[in-house]
């Protein structure tokens, strides 16, 4: 009968056919599999007796191979350690050093002030671990099969409709509810059905991401910009060609400023009237300090409104998981668009998400976060003061910095003197719309870690005029 203990060893490729005889072959294929760094260094071997039952050789075959590189130095063994690469088989690197140091593929600096992402270090992993278990012990077993529903998971679903609701003012239905990958996914879901509705043009802010315009435009339509002032996005000025516009109603991106509420309602009139569609990404919405809250535009018309909204800031962008919250009349045409581009993430991640917000965990993540990421604006409004303006700073996790006429060219420069990634807020600014001249930069509070937060700051103060 096969020694049970066989099945305990790890799983281990290798063709015998580099040698002549077994024990050959097997010692070159493994001394091979060392020197290329396939087996990298510190990696624990089967034992003997495993590994001679998976290839059916006679167990004193692979002793003596392990014997024989361990005498050469690719393979150590120690009494209760067992077999493992000799540290001194390290891999052949010099490919992986001139991939680097190949032009047009640059290294992060060594400190980050780019806006767009929370700090990951403060993920809460305890209590994200504590959700999961409570999740799994409970899951019913068809969540671990294939997809039947393409909204998602209806836990995740009835979870996030009443959070939505108590905490952003959204009139969330569970069965209208559309669970995806990203704000990303999304929106290229949405672009494919505004384009099966033969829609040609959709409006978008002035100031905004291109990777978000460049996804509508792969879909075939034609984005057209809308001046932002100083009380967000000029929706007064939608026109009817436009068949959707995209907006960031509570924190407008990059400009940090609020949708009055004249213009929030004049896009719902434009909506109502044209038979339009609003498209909300409620971009920072959760994270407000000097204001009160400012709900979710949808709240005015759910029905011309398309809600969306992600974890990736009050969480992480790793863990994939967004959401829409879509009109009735819309429903049938983007869960026929998600059946062909399927990128929800997974089931078991979907009701982690789900305990964590019935929990009560998710809301005091983001208090937490909210009293963090408040200490590093007031931190960096008050080491930059008197130096340059400051404006955006009312929620979010981004302020942005005025710099006086002529000088932003010099202050990139020192930034990278200084190994400090920072962004422009003409970086932001779509190609055919007419905004003032301003030098502006875009500051992301949120990136660095705790430790790497004083030195991002230090680095910025040395880089300003």
């Amino acid at each position: 009968m096969t020694d049970s203990r066989a099945t305990l060893g790890v799983d281990l490729h290798l063709d015998l056919s580099a040698g002549r005889g077994l024990r050959a072959g097997l010692t070159e294929a493994l001394r091979e599999a060392a020197r290329s760094g396939r087996l990298a260094a510190g990696t624990r071997l089967p034992s003997s007796r495993s590994l001679a039952a998976d290839l059916g050789i006679a167990r004193n075959t692979v002793a003596e191979a392990y014997a024989e590189l361990v005498a050469e130095g690719w393979l150590t063994a120690r009494q209760g350690s067992g077999t493992r690469v000799a540290e001194r088989a390290r891999p052949r690197r010099a490919a992986a050093a001139a991939v680097r140091a190949r032009p047009g593929l640059r290294r992060p600096p060594a400190y980050s002030l780019m806006a767009g992402a929370p700090d990951l270090a403060a993920f809460p992993r305890a209590a994200w671990l504590s959700a999961a278990r409570r999740a799994l012990t409970d899951a019913p077993n068809e969540a671990f099969g294939y997809a039947v529903d393409a909204r998602g998971r209806i836990e995740l679903r009835e979870a996030l409709a009443g959070y939505l609701a108590r905490a952003r003012g959204v009139y969330a239905d569970p069965d209208r509810i559309v669970l995806c990958s990203g704000f990303a996914h999304a929106l290229t879901l949405l672009a494919g059905v505004l384009r099966a509705r033969r829609v040609r043009e959709v409006a978008v802010e002035g100031y905004s991401l291109d990777v978000h315009r460049e996804l509508v435009e792969r879909a075939g339509l034609r984005t057209v910009p809308l001046a932002v002032d100083g009380a967000g996005a000029r929706t007064t000025e939608l026109g009817g060609e436009a068949g959707a516009v995209l907006l960031t109603p509570a924190h407008q991106f990059p400009t940090g400023v609020a949708l009055t509420p004249d213009r929030r309602a004049a896009a719902v009139d434009w909506a109502r009237t044209t038979g339009g569609l609003i498209l909300e990404d409620d971009y920072d919405g959760e994270f407000r300090y000097d204001r009160q809250p400012v709900g979710a535009l949808q709240g005015l018309d759910p029905e011309r409104v398309v809600y969306l909204g992600t974890a990736s800031k009050s969480l992480a962008p790793g863990l994939r998981m967004g959401w829409m919250v879509v009109p009735a009349g819309l429903l049938d045409e983007v869960l026929a668009a998600k059946g062909r581009i399927d990128w929800t993430s997974s089931a078991p991640d979907q009701l982690t998400l789900a305990e964590f917000i019935r929990s009560g965990a998710y809301d005091r993540h983001v208090r937490g976060m909210r009293v963090r990421y408040r200490r590093r604006r007031d931190e960096l409004v008050a080491a930059v003061a008197g130096r340059v303006g400051v404006s955006g700073i009312a929620a979010g996790l981004h302020a942005v910095l005025d710099l006086p006429g002529g000088t932003q060219d010099a202050v990139l420069r020192a930034a990278a003197w200084h190994d400090l990634g920072l962004e422009t807020l003409s970086r932001y600014a779509h190609p055919d719309a007419e905004l003032p001249p301003r030098e502006a930069l875009v500051v992301g509070y949120g990136t660095p870690s705790a430790s790497a937060w004083s030195p991002a700051v230090a680095a910025l103060l040395a880089s300003l005029p």
